[in-house]
Order: structure tokens, then sequence, then C-alpha cells
């Protein structure tokens, strides 16, 4: 790598990792706050408000990475124009290519930084965050509605009326139908303990089998159930979707496939942990046009609010584009592809303009 590479290269790292630890410090501050209202809450205390704040900092790295790569490079290459370093790299020889790819570099590092996060540390740290939380201020993991959590294992419904971290059921209803789609019988436990895959305890049994004829009431005080939940697929409700590992993605989906549940919002989501961390350097194209601004009063200030501007656009639609397509039933990669593809055609459009002036 070149002298003057090397020099722009480090000006955009430093600033991009002085934005990130910026947008850290402020989204750390009103997580804190949000945190506290748990406090006084079984034993939630502020020591446990701290800890859960500072175990979910690493889902926030993952969500402002692109943010903070268009900030920080909106920055760089705007200190770099007031002092016309641009324009003398530029009448050296330096194409718009050749500064373009450097960009990539150093957003590329930022970009594999996010994917290894995203997948080795973000799952693990939310999980224990969720954990934690839920323990002190002894919650249900998920209650969808009002009368619990629903789950279709096979040809049966499951009903959970809550779920402990540590994956222990609490009044559990399965709902068992036929071929025919006739209720056979419904089963009521008040607990339920995970054994081994395909097997659960349940304690304190009653099941009513609803026969052609009659209907018939067994009370047993323990029964082994077999079912394809396992404590992995229930604490999937404990994080959401985005922040969830690849492989834990895939292996949710398998069981909404095998159910013929729907998937479209756990695709969508797949799809975007796979793009995602390039968004990282669909801003940084982005931010290069300013790059070729030369003005010296107020320049940098303006430039920097539009990359905010920017940024929180580009947050709101990979929000809005999810939702849209959870609720029209759009092919899952164009829902997650979408706001990455449309801020690089705006990039490349910006970028053909500067060139043709």
């Amino acid at each position: 790598m070149k002298l003057y590479e090397r020099y722009i290269a480090r000006e955009l790292f430093a600033a991009i990792s002085l934005v990130l630890l910026a947008l850290l410090a402020l989204y750390g501050f009103f997580d804190v706050i949000e945190s506290l209202k748990d406090v006084g809450r079984g034993d939630f205390g502020v020591g446990h408000a701290f800890s859960y704040v500072l175990l979910r900092l690493p889902g926030r790295i993952y969500e402002l990475m692109p943010i903070a790569a268009l900030i920080g490079a909106l920055y760089a290459l705007s200190a770099l124009a007031r002092h016309s370093e641009i324009t003398v790299l530029r009448a050296s020889g330096m194409t718009t290519r050749q500064l373009l790819f450097l960009l990539f570099k150093v957003a590329g590092i930022f970009a594999l930084a996010a994917l290894v996060l995203g997948e080795t540390v973000v799952p693990t740290t939310e999980r224990t965050a969720q954990d934690m939380r839920l323990q002190a201020i002894r919650k249900v993991v998920a209650q969808e509605f009002r009368s619990g959590l629903w789950v279709k294992d096979g040809r049966s419904f499951v009903n959970i009326r809550s779920a402990a971290p540590d994956a222990t059921l609490e009044q559990v209803r399965v709902y068992q139908f036929d071929e025919g789609n006739r209720l056979q019988y419904v089963m009521e436990a008040r607990e339920g303990r995970y054994l081994a895959p395909g097997q659960w305890r349940l304690e304190n049994v009653e099941r009513t089998v609803l026969g052609r004829e009659r209907v018939s009431v067994e009370r047993q005080s323990s029964l082994d159930w077999s079912s394809g939940l396992t404590p992995d697929i229930i604490a999937v409700l404990m994080v959401p979707p985005e922040r969830m590992s690849l492989v834990n993605l895939v292996v949710y989906l398998r069981h909404l496939w095998v159910n013929h549940q729907k998937t479209e919002r756990y695709e969508i989501a797949l799809w975007k942990k796979f793009f995602y961390p390039l968004a990282a350097l669909v801003m940084v194209a982005l931010a290069l046009p300013f790059g070729y601004t030369h003005s010296r009063m107020g320049g940098v200030n303006l430039q920097i609010f539009v990359g905010v501007m920017v940024g929180v656009l580009f947050h709101m639609l990979n929000g809005l584009f999810s939702s849209l397509g959870i609720i029209h039933s759009w092919p899952p990669l164009a829902s997650a592809v979408a706001p990455s593809a449309l801020f690089l055609v705006a990039a490349l459009g910006m970028l053909w303009w500067v060139e043709r002036r």
C-alpha cells in the first residue's frame, strides 16, 4: 500500500471508529434509561440494568456499523477536501475508481468485523442479557397472546402459558388432531421439563380423550411426552431474528417448514444476515461524492448532518421493507436487499454526476 493510501486509510479508520464509539455512547445512554424502568421489579437492580445494557452492546455495534461507516467516511473525506488534499491527489493522477476501492478496503474490515460479531458474539450476549433480565424480574420468555405461547408441532397444537429461561414449561396444553383433522384429545400438564432429544417430562397430567361415543378423562402424576420442540426452539423467542446466528435461523426455519408455518420474517432475517455487513461498503460509496466538494464554510457540519439523516433513513428503510415484505408476501431476498440496493443506485448516480462535472 502506498504512502498516501495508508494516510487516507488511517484517517478513515480513525473517523469511523470514533463515530462508532460516539453512537454507542448515545444509544447506550438511552438503553440505560430504558432499562432503569425495570429496577425494583422482582430482584432487578441497578447493577442488573447496567449489565443488561453492556451485554447488548455487541448487538448495537452490529446494528450501527453501516451508519458509523457513512458518517465517519463523510467526516474524513470532507476534512480531506477542506484541506484540498483530495484535489492534490486527483491532480496527481488518482482516479475515482482507485479512491473508491481504497474506501472499500477500509469498509471491508468493518464489514468483516460485523459479520464475525453477528455470528459469534451477538447471539450469545443477547440471549445472556435476556436470561439475566427475565430471571431477575421473574417473567416468562414470551407470550405472543394473552393465553400464552402457541406452537405447531406436527399434528399437535401446543399452548404454553409460560416458559422460563431455563426452558421449564408451565401450564402446558396439547391439542392432538388425527389425519382427518379431528380432535383426538386435549392434554394438560402443570409443568414440563426437557429430558432428551424429543422427550419432555410432564407433571400432574390430565388428558381428555374424545371418543366417537364418549369422553374419558385420564390423570397421571407424570408422563413422558414425545415432541419435536426443543429448548433451542423455545429460546429463539428470546432473541430477535435479526440478532440470531445463521445456524439458529436455519434450525428454526426448518422447524417452521416442517410444520407448514409462515417463515417470511425469518427468511428475511436470514437474507439480511448475508447482505447487511455489505451495507458498510454501500455507505462509503455514498459518502465519496461529498469528498469532492471544496466548501470551506460550514461544509463539514452540513455534510455530517446529511450523513446522520441518510443513516437514519437507511435504518428506517431496513425495518420498513422487512415489515412490508411480511405484510405483502414479497420475496424475502428482495425485502432484505432492497434498502442497500436503493442506496447503491443512489451512490452510483451521484458518482456519475460528479464525474460528469
